[in-house]
C-alpha cells in the first residue's frame, strides 16, 4: 500500500509541476503572437493550481515525500504563470507604453518576489486564510487590461499601484481555505471562471456588458476580503 501512496504523492507533485509546461506554452503563444492561446495556457494553469491543493491534501503528500517541499514548488510555478508571463504578455503585446515598458513589467515581477517570499506572504486565523499584499493575479490583470482597451498609460498606472499593493499588508482572502461564505464565494468564483473563459474565446474583443458584468466578482473578493481583514 505505501507504494502506492508515494506513487499518488509524487503524480499530485507532477501536477503541480505541469504547470510550467503551461507557462512555457504561454510564452511561445505571446512570441507567435496569439494572445487567446496564451491566456488559455494561463486559464489552464490557474485551473491546475487551483485544485492541486486539494489533492495533494485527500493523499497527504507531506507523509508520503517528506524531503520534498511541494509548497516550494507551487510557489516556483505560480510565478511563472501568475507573474513572468502575464508582464511578458503585457510588453510584447503592447498594453503598456513601448517607452516605459520594461520598467512596469519589472515592478511586476520585483514587487512579485518580494509577495511570494515575504515572511507572511499567507496567514491563517479562525475565520479566514489570507494572502497578505495584493496576491499577484497577473494573469486575471492582464486579461482585464486586454478587454477593456484603455489607454497605455492607464494600464501602466493600473498595473504600477497593483505592484506598490504588495507591499501594503492587507490580507486578501484565500478562497478554497477561507470558512466564511465559503460555499457563495466558490460558487460565485465558478460563474466568474465561466465568464472569462467567454472572454477569452471572443478576443480581442467580448462584449462589453460581458466584461462589465464580470467585474462583480473582483469586487465582491476585494469587499470580503476588506471586511475579513478588518476583524484580524
Amino acid at each position: 500500500m505505501e507504494p502506492m501512496n508515494k506513487l499518488a504523492a509524487w503524480a499530485v507533485h507532477a501536477y503541480t509541476a505541469s504547470g510550467a509546461l503551461m507557462g512555457l506554452a504561454g510564452v511561445l503563444a505571446v512570441v507567435a503572437g496569439d494572445v487567446r492561446q496564451a491566456f488559455i495556457w494561463m486559464f489552464v494553469a490557474t485551473l491546475v493550481d487551483g485544485t492541486d491543493g486539494i489533492l495533494s491534501r485527500l493523499v497527504n503528500v507531506k507523509t508520503h515525500t517528506p524531503n520534498f517541499d511541494g509548497a516550494r514548488l507551487d510557489d516556483i510555478v505560480d510565478y511563472l504563470t501568475f507573474v513572468f508571463l502575464p508582464a511578458f504578455l503585457i510588453v510584447m503585446a503592447g498594453l503598456v507604453p513601448r517607452e516605459i515598458a520594461y520598467a512596469v513589467a519589472g515592478a511586476m515581477l520585483m514587487s512579485s518576489a518580494y509577495g511570494f517570499a515575504a515572511g507572511d506572504a499567507k496567514e491563517v486565523d479562525a475565520d479566514a486564510a489570507f494572502f497578505t499584499g495584493f496576491p499577484s493575479y497577473w494573469n486575471i490583470v492582464a486579461l482585464y487590461l486586454a478587454v477593456l482597451h484603455l489607454s497605455p498609460w492607464i494600464n501602466a498606472a493600473i498595473v504600477i499601484g497593483l505592484a506598490l499593493m504588495v507591499f501594503v499588508r492587507i490580507g486578501y482572502v484565500y478562497p478554497t481555505r477561507t470558512p466564511t461564505l465559503k460555499s457563495l464565494t466558490l460558487g460565485l468564483m465558478a460563474i466568474w471562471a465561466v465568464m472569462l473563459l467567454a472572454m477569452i474565446a471572443l478576443l480581442p474583443a467580448p462584449p462589453r456588458w460581458l466584461v462589465l458584468a464580470s467585474l462583480a466578482f473582483p469586487i465582491y473578493y476585494t469587499v470580503l476580503s476588506l471586511v475579513l481583514h478588518s476583524r484580524r
